[in-house]
């Protein structure tokens, strides 16, 4: 679900969107786009991260993206940022790729 919509002159608004991924947990998130891409990323959820830092990871890998980035570009920033030993526990890398695509529509 998108909280809101955005018009094209109104690209600065803070952005909402919410996903529950299939047979894991709610994953949230919250930006802006400004010129044309994504800044003050923050996705929350109930989900849980080993180690618990690696969402401001994963915040930062999102940061600066291109508002247009395709499914597959973001999906590209989360797994390149990722270390070996993350693990995630009802998150999915497609899940926040789905949540940020939503929040950009």
């Amino acid at each position: 679900m998108t909280a809101q919509r955005n018009t094209p002159g109104d690209l600065s608004r803070e952005r909402h969107a919410e996903y529950k991924i299939p047979g894991g947990k709610l994953v949230v998130v919250d930006l802006k786009v400004d010129a044309g891409v994504l800044r003050g990323v923050r996705l929350s959820g109930d989900f849980f991260l080993e180690p618990p830092e690696t969402l401001d990871v994963i915040d930062a890998a999102l940061e600066g993206l291109p508002a247009n980035a395709g499914t597959a570009q973001i999906e590209q920033a989360v797994e390149t940022a990722l270390d070996s030993e993350t693990m995630m526990y009802g998150l999915t890398v497609a899940g926040i790729a789905e949540v940020i695509r939503r929040a950009l529509q």
